[in-house]
């Protein structure tokens, strides 16, 4: 049962693994629809991340992740240009679906809606998903080929 109308969520998802396909159960489940801010390559370099593929082909994994895990989701993928893109701006925004890592980010983004006359969202935390060393799954620990996108260890 959805609590809300519509939420939002965002990242990098450089190379979607077991962390991201949790955050988005979250999202989906509590929501009927999903506003998904996908970091655009600018602001990933703007960032001093480092991504193994660009903007185009983080949008079609990230699209088939969801149409897998998630059929007959209603979403948008919004580029995001900033730190937070539609959900400072769209007023039926109701949510703000986090990782542990990024939390603070639904505190700045309420002070940025509050500057706007836009009621503030409630911040929704996504525990971090461990790999099987008890470390989190990272993009970057799969990168450097510590793990897989499940958390297990290669």
């Amino acid at each position: 049962m959805t609590r809300y109308n519509l939420i939002a969520t965002g990242g990098t998802f450089d190379i979607i693994h077991k962390g991201h396909i949790e955050l988005l159960r979250k999202s989906f489940s509590i929501s009927s629809k999903v506003i998904i801010g996908l970091s655009s390559d600018e602001l990933v370099k703007k960032m001093g991340k480092k991504i193994s593929n660009n903007y185009h082909q983080r949008f079609e994994s990230l699209s088939t992740a969801i149409e897998k895990n998630f059929p007959n989701s209603s979403y948008q993928i919004s580029k995001l240009e900033n730190d937070f893109g539609p959900a400072v701006l769209e007023e039926g925004v109701e949510a703000l679906v986090v990782s542990e890592e990024t939390k603070n980010m639904g505190q700045i983004l309420n002070q940025l809606r509050a500057k706007k006359n836009l009621p503030p969202v409630e911040v929704i935390v996504v525990p971090m998903v461990l790999a099987k060393d008890g470390s989190i799954i990272s993009t970057t620990r799969i990168r450097d080929s510590e793990i897989d996108n499940e958390g297990n260890l290669s």
